[in-house]
């Protein structure tokens, strides 16, 4: 039995590499060789989707094309160019990483000088390395742990360690050496979109005779993560205070570790002795487990305006890194700009 199955685990990469070459989603980052680009858009998929990410990939290679344009910029204006996508100290990573290659000679090509650079993990690393250079690693991501769980039929808890580790020995088992690169997209492409969390498209996969829960009917169970962090319901109000076409902005303070640096529309306490007036609306932002639920109102120019606060003009909020509560705010309000 534990032959049959070692046997296996070996077709499935051929199966996999020949799915993938006849069909799949063609995303922007698939069309290069090139570290630096394919660097950009891992570090950007981790935690977004590859659909939303594609236009802040292409605006963000039309302002930083290479290592040297990214480790010049200012923060502040990687930042802006990051702004809506979230969990910021990614592009601050991108940043301090790219003057850390720039300084030495170039992007690294071994597996360990990628794994070190800041904000690379495993999973980023193996990707960064085999496709880019055809490196023998194994990806591990949330679409891999779940292909893994289903085609093994471990209930195990994904978010223990050694559970992890294990699945990852799996996937490496499973690597094809001679094409790691386009085995570790097609293990990906395949959780992305046909081994989908819920109601799996398993007619339409092409390791479906291998997998054992699909035969043990146990596909929609898997696979299992016990824990779980409570939600924490957040409620608050921002501020549009307007002056002519400019609107009033406050930057976030440098404790603010996630978003120190980004531009927020001021809260009333932040204006004391300011009354908010007409409520423009409600909205809702979610980041990892805290789920925030703000009111919009207007509100009146104060007498006096000094830091952290500032006015900006309309045409320059998109050349600021601007928090997206701040532009979903606006976008309730009606002030038009372009990023």
């Amino acid at each position: 039995m534990a032959a049959r199955h070692r046997v296996a685990r070996r077709e499935i990469s051929a199966l996999l590499i020949e799915w993938y070459r006849k069909g799949h989603r063609e995303l922007p980052w698939r069309a290069t060789a090139d570290p630096y680009r394919i660097w950009v858009s891992e570090i950007m998929l981790q935690q977004t989707r590859a659909q939303a990410a594609i236009p802040y990939y292409e605006r963000f290679l039309a302002r930083f094309p290479d290592l040297a344009a990214l480790a010049a910029a200012p923060e502040e204006e990687v930042l802006a160019a990051w702004a809506g996508l979230g969990y910021y100290s990614r592009a601050r990573n991108l940043r301090r990483a790219a003057r850390t290659m720039v300084e030495a000679g170039g992007f690294p090509r071994e597996y360990d000088a990628i794994r070190a650079l800041p904000g690379v993990g495993d999973y980023t690393a193996a990707a960064i390395a085999s496709i880019a250079f055809h490196l023998p690693h194994a990806v591990l991501d949330g679409n891999v742990l779940r292909v893994v769980a289903r085609v093994e039929n471990d209930a195990a808890d994904i978010a223990n360690s050694r559970t992890r580790a294990r699945f990852r020995a799996i996937a490496q088992e499973w690597l094809d050496a001679r094409d790691p690169g386009r085995f570790n997209q097609a293990l990906m492409e395949l959780g992305a979109t046909v081994c989908l969390p819920r109601n799996p498209l398993c007619p339409a996969c092409p390791v479906a005779e291998h997998c054992r829960a699909r035969a043990e009917g146990t596909a929609g169970q898997l696979p299992v993560k016990l824990r779980r962090k409570e939600p924490v319901k957040l409620e608050g109000t921002l501020l549009v205070i307007r002056q002519g076409g400019r609107v009033l902005l406050r930057q976030r303070a440098a404790e603010a570790s996630r978003m120190a640096g980004f531009w927020d529309l001021p809260a009333p306490e932040d204006l004391p002795g300011v009354r908010a007036g007409k409520e423009l609306g409600e909205i809702r932002h979610t980041i990892t487990h805290h789920h925030y639920r703000l009111k919009v109102r207007r509100a009146p120019v104060p007498k006096s305006v000094a830091a952290p606060l500032l006015w900006f003009d309309a045409t320059q909020l998109g050349q600021i890194p601007l928090s997206t509560t701040a532009r979903k705010a606006l976008a309730l309000a009606g002030i038009v700009y372009r990023l």
